[in-house]
């Protein structure tokens, strides 16, 4: 695994669109400092972005990388080798390559500013590690779409949807649902749905370390009251990592019974 790893980051961090990747957002970062030097006025923008744009990435790259490498995988499994070491070795080497490119993108401009203190080196690590767990997420998320579905076409097409539902459809029916049972409760219902959608936990992480959630509204209210504290942040880490847990058992068990 360790070796297959290897190879698969080597040649992702290789990748043009690797360079594209991180080049985007290092420019974007400087755009953002360049027209403002206020530190949370630059994070809460890059923030905007990256909950929209780093799963799209995710999703749409890594159904490429498995359809344009399966060729690759078939020679692999001719070998005495395990369907878990090959397809973990291959998702980490792409998972920890967009990572890279993500995080060196939005760090190089933040540390030549000089922008960092004690309070925004803690935004900045939360804003990274959300980052890097939603590349996680969705690159898990695109394996096992083209672990289910062969044809290339229609893989592209769920993907897609996948990413229209949690960045666009989600909110949209939460919104919905709020506007519906306005005369009730819905404090557990707030929280419930957020449960089900890991853009929306890593927003709301990102903005409670920021202590801007009532920007959010009647939804911000409840979760600062509900989420605020130390152990609303174990909540939603927790659930975050429910979300990479159970994709990569998916994924293993897709890639056990599939028949190459």
């Amino acid at each position: 695994m360790w070796k297959i790893f290897k190879y698969s980051f080597y040649d992702m961090i290789r990748n043009r669109w690797m360079f594209i990747y991180m080049a985007f957002f290092l420019l974007l970062t400087l755009a953002l400092l360049f027209l403002s030097n206020d530190f949370t006025k630059v994070i809460i923008s890059l923030t905007n972005i990256i909950l929209v744009l780093t799963p799209l990435i995710g999703i749409l790259f890594g159904t490429m990388y498995f359809y344009s490498s399966k060729e690759f995988i078939e020679l692999l499994m001719a070998q005495p080798l395990s369907r878990k070491s090959i397809f973990t070795g291959m998702y980490l080497g792409l998972a920890s390559s967009f990572s890279l490119s993500l995080i060196l993108g939005i760090s190089i401009p933040l540390l030549f500013y000089g922008l960092f203190n004690a309070a925004n080196f803690s935004v900045y690590l939360v804003l990274c590690s959300m980052s890097v767990v939603l590349s996680v997420v969705f690159s898990l998320i695109a394996f096992i779409i083209a672990l289910r579905f062969e044809n290339k076409i229609k893989g592209f097409g769920v993907a897609i949807f996948t990413w229209l539902f949690f960045a666009i459809i989600y909110d949209g029916i939460f919104l919905l649902l709020l506007l519906l049972f306005k005369d009730y409760p819905l404090e557990n219902l707030s929280i419930g749905l957020t449960v089900f959608n890991p853009i929306d936990l890593a927003r709301i992480l990102i903005l409670l370390k920021l202590d801007i959630s009532t920007m959010m509204g009647y939804t911000g209210a409840v979760l600062q009251k509900f989420l605020g504290s130390g152990m609303g942040s174990i909540f939603i880490i927790t659930i975050l990592t429910f979300w990479i847990i159970l994709p990569f058992m998916r994924m293993l068990h897709l890639a056990k019974n599939k028949d190459f």
